[in-house]
């Protein structure tokens, strides 16, 4: 079997948003590993990298994420926004 590169891997987007402010992930699927940005509507964004089960998906729905840009994830990781 090749040995994956992490160029390969197609990274998920989720987002969440309510009263006290903004969350989005970035998921690997493939490792079931992400990254977690929790920008609150007063403050500085924090970030945390997350492992998440094999029904990952599922699971953020009823948490009330939604699918969301890559761009939107990135503005933010990269400190733009």
């Amino acid at each position: 079997m090749p040995k994956q590169s992490g160029s390969n891997i197609v990274h998920q987007y989720f987002k969440k948003e309510d009263e006290s402010g903004k969350t989005l992930i970035k998921v690997n699927p493939i490792h079931r590993t992400g990254v977690e940005i929790i920008v609150p509507v007063k403050g500085e964004a924090e970030t945390s990298e997350i492992e998440l089960t094999g029904e990952f998906q599922t699971e953020l729905t009823e948490e009330g994420f939604q699918a969301c840009s890559p761009l939107e994830f990135n503005l933010y990781w990269s400190g733009l926004v």
